[in-house]
């Protein structure tokens, strides 16, 4: 019976040992889940930071609250946290559960006083860190669904400008092109223009060298005709001298009249 008892004892120490390391580990692992929680908001709130545009070959500005770990580490860190502690968890509850067994098996009518509060305090340990763990992961989880819902926003806010930019380069590119069309075509309407002038030009060119070289034919071929034109236009010409110089006079007398 002794013997029986001691080892009921030792079970129950070793029950409690067992508690007691998983609790510890348990509450590291949660402030980690926790700082993984910080650095992942921290992380998502860096993204959204322009960079540093000081200089050509500037990098960005790095702080000391700016995370360590890039967006894909976090979450492959998050998901093997959350599965550890997990694990963690149900191996307390499983400890708890035998603990549970231990004091319904005593040989004695009913526990001690005592022994019900130690257990009633791994039961609460327990309920606080599962209520506690499953706070930050709802937490996290919401944060990277949020995440990704604004990711994908900005991606087709991105897409979005990336195609009315294109779209409106195309039509700069259009309008320039008809721009560019119609310069020539005025250009081709203006030598087209020229060249016509041209071509005029050289018809009446011609016309009057013909005109000349008929002229000049039938000069040549009647030498009296020529020399009479000749003097019909000395005659005039002196008519027109001697008229000339008449109308001069008599403006001379009718001044010196006015005069005196």
């Amino acid at each position: 019976m002794r013997k029986t008892m001691a080892d009921m004892g030792n079970l129950w120490e070793d029950l409690r040992r067992q508690a007691r390391q998983l609790e510890n580990e348990i509450d590291l692992k949660l402030v980690s889940f926790s700082k993984l929680g910080t650095n992942y908001s921290a992380h998502r709130d860096y993204d959204s930071l322009p960079l540093s545009t000081n200089s050509a070959n500037s990098k960005p500005e790095t702080s000391d609250t700016a995370p360590l770990l890039n967006k894909a580490s976090s979450e492959h860190m998050f998901d093997t946290m959350a599965m550890e502690i997990s694990q963690l968890l149900a191996k307390l509850t499983e400890v708890n559960d035998r603990m549970v067994e231990y004091t319904q098996n005593i040989s004695t009518s009913s526990p001690s006083a005592a022994l019900l509060h130690t257990l009633q305090r791994h039961r609460d340990i327990l309920q606080d860190y599962s209520h506690e763990f499953q706070k930050t992961k709802a937490n996290i989880t919401a944060m990277r669904e949020r995440e990704d819902l604004l990711g994908s926003v900005r991606r087709d806010i991105n897409a979005y400008k990336n195609s009315s930019s294109l779209n409106r380069r195309s039509d700069m590119y259009l309008k320039e092109h008809e721009h560019i069309r119609n310069s020539e075509r005025l250009v081709d309407e203006q030598i087209s223009i020229a060249i016509a002038t041209k071509e005029n030009l050289q018809s009446q060119g011609k016309f009057l060298n013909s005109i000349n070289q008929k002229v000049n034919a039938l000069a040549n071929r009647f030498p009296v005709i020529n020399s009479l034109v000749q003097r019909i236009n000395l005659r005039k010409r002196r008519d027109s001298i001697i008229l000339g110089l008449v109308i001069g006079v008599c403006i001379i007398l009718i001044m010196l009249y006015a005069f005196h």
